[in-house]
């Protein structure tokens, strides 16, 4: 009888597009003997092989997982419509690369949710892998489905699939959930004790199923309360306190086929503390945590050494923010400009040092420079905490041109509170000066490339009790940037309009949202963060046969007593800080960089009153 891997090899890889994304065995992989292990965990992540194995919190936790002698971790992404269709009908399971194992065999099935528009994915995968979908429907020969990354600081929209959350930085809750795990394994314990077990002994996991939600008439939330004793009323985000001491993959996966970032990447510094009052990792990953430059330096050897990658991404929330930019940058530049070797920065931050950074990207490909100015008016900008201002921005920009820079990419967000048609008509006005930069260093109008996402307010920001605009209001938005811009050399790429509502929707939602989720899936919706995939009416439908009213969750005011469906997730920035900045905002009071006020034992901000790790 032939082999899972064997039939797959020889009747479904050959008729599918792209099948080197579904065979395994890249450079770097780890193939280990099950015999050998206590532990098979599925590393599964709800979008294609491109996508997730350029990401980076994928190779960290794959490396960290495999580094234990006790434990197998194998990877799994979502497969396209051609391989998904040739296995469902070949009743071929979903398998992982390393091994062609199927899921449902692991003990632990982990997804790493990185956007909302992903959820569909995870049920699709669930299903694919011959596991009940919902929670309450697994038996003990079931896998234990858990799940981290950004979703999991607001869970509730996925309570109904996802057994346990494990809440912040996966290099300290994943080592303890493992051991936790295993513990309950050579115990025998029935599934359920082993999900009580876990959850009462850390402080970062999450399992919906022991938490109860009573509701207000109103449909707002009274109460969400643990079920049974032991367990906490909040739960904590992990957070790692020192990255130098932190694991690190300096031998990752390279991958077959094109990814989406075939390149090296260094996280420089975790955190931010600029404080913009719509940005949830900001507010989420505070303190920060910069690594040493001489750390970095061996890391990005060890990792090229491995990889022959010829290019490495600095990255961090706020790069510009680096205490030790310019003594990195002159040893990156010494030691990979003769090897041919680009560095390269994710979006910059516009400040007084931004004139500096092209001269230290002096690199061996100038691609675009990315600037996320967010808002184009001051006014705007004060409302938002984002404290740059244009003066910074053109300096910057017209240094880059000098270096030798032909294309300036800039990031922008539309309806955010207090917004007016000028402020909009400015993100022209403002791409037009950037372009005339150009013209005054050389002979052509520089090429501007803008990218407009409207806002979506998020759990754990100043912004939460903000209501997103209508649909109709930014579709007049987009209308009238279009019909604003004249030039050939400035390009506006609009993001889906319908799927930010959609994400508007499920960043801020409830468990009763996990039906029309389910409803969804069920009608088809999958891959909705694709434009070719996705389809609003589908959701809309779901929303109408569950009987749950979108717009509750998109365009309503929260009141300030309003208990939200997140109240018992800890980032450690309180309520009443969080509060106090959505006030600030409203009286266009700028907070300056948190690094000014820092608690002495855990660095984080006193201002924020952060829960202290020390």
């Amino acid at each position: 009888m032939k082999t899972l891997k064997q039939f797959v090899t020889e009747n479904i890889l050959p008729l599918v597009e792209t099948p080197g994304q579904y065979i395994g065995g890249e450079w770097n992989s780890i193939v280990k003997n099950h015999e050998n292990v206590d532990i098979k965990i599925a590393l599964s992540f709800p979008d294609t092989y491109s996508i997730g194995m350029s990401h980076l919190g994928m190779q960290i936790l794959y490396g960290l997982l495999n580094e234990r002698n006790d434990t197998a971790c194998e990877r799994v992404f979502a497969p396209l419509d051609d391989m998904e269709s040739l296995m469902r009908k070949h009743q071929t399971p979903l398998f992982s690369l390393e091994t062609y194992t199927p899921i449902k065999e692991f003990d632990i099935v982990g997804f790493s949710i990185q956007y909302e528009l992903s959820y569909t994915n995870v049920l699709n995968m669930i299903d694919l892998a011959g596991i009940p979908v919902l929670a309450s429907e697994r038996n003990e020969a079931d896998p234990l489905i858990i799940a981290g990354g950004p979703a999991a600081i607001s869970p509730e929209p996925l309570s109904d699939f996802i057994d346990i959350f494990l809440v912040g930085d996966g290099e300290e809750s994943v080592p303890q959930f493992v051991e936790l795990y295993k513990e309950a394994k050579r115990k025998k314990l029935p599934r359920k004790e082993k999900i009580v077990s876990i959850v009462q002994a850390m402080k970062n996991a999450y399992a919906p199923s022991l938490y109860e939600v009573s509701y207000h008439n109103d449909n707002t939330i009274k109460e969400i309360r643990p079920t049974i004793s032991g367990l906490p009323l909040l739960i904590r985000s992990a957070s790692v306190r020192d990255l130098n001491k932190t694991y690190y993959p300096t031998r990752p996966i390279v991958p077959y086929v094109k990814t989406i970032h075939d390149r090296i990447t260094i996280e420089v510094m975790r955190g931010c503390t600029q404080g913009c009052r719509f940005c949830q990792a900001g507010m989420s990953k505070r303190p920060t945590r910069p690594r040493t430059v001489e750390n970095i330096i061996k890391l990005a050897e060890q990792s090229y050494a491995s990889t022959g990658h010829n290019e490495i991404s600095l990255a961090s929330l706020s790069i510009s923010d680096y205490p030790f930019l310019k003594p990195l940058m002159e040893q990156m530049n010494a030691i990979f400009g003769p090897r041919q070797v680009n560095i390269s920065f994710p979006s910059l931050r516009v400040n007084e040092q931004l004139v500096l950074l092209p001269s230290m990207l002096n690199t061996v490909r100038k691609s675009g420079l990315t600037l996320a100015p967010e808002a184009a008016t001051q006014t705007l900008r004060r409302i938002i905490n984002k404290n740059i201002t244009d003066e910074d921005l053109y300096k910057g920009i017209e240094e880059a041109f000098k270096q030798g820079w032909n294309l300036v990419k800039l990031y922008f967000m539309v309806g955010l509170p207090t917004e007016t048609d000028d402020d909009i008509d400015a993100i022209v006005r403002l791409a037009c000066n950037v372009s005339d930069l150009k013209k005054n260093t050389g002979r052509h109008f520089g090429e501007v490339n803008i990218s407009i996402a409207p806002f979506v307010p998020k759990a754990h920001t100043p912004f939460q009790w903000h209501p997103m605009v209508t649909l109709e209001r930014i579709k007049e938005i987009r209308r009238r940037l279009y019909d604003m811009n004249r030039r050939r050399c400035i390009h506006i790429k609009f993001h889906n309009v319908e799927r930010s509502i959609l994400e508007g929707i499920f960043a801020r939602g409830d468990r009763r949202l996990g039906r029309v989720i389910y409803t969804a899936w069920q009608d088809g919706c999958k891959f909705d963060a694709w434009e070719e995939h996705f389809n609003f009416q589908k959701w809309l439908n779901a929303f109408q046969k569950v009987g749950i009213d979108w717009t509750f969750y998109a365009h309503r005011q929260r009141s300030d007593n309003e208990i939200f469906p997140w109240e018992h997730i800890s980032c450690g920035v309180v309520k009443s800080f969080l509060m106090e900045e959505r006030d600030k905002s409203s009286s266009m009071d700028v907070t300056t960089d948190c690094r000014i006020d820092k608690c002495p034992e855990c660095g984080s901000c006193i201002r924020s009153k952060n829960f202290c790790a020390a």
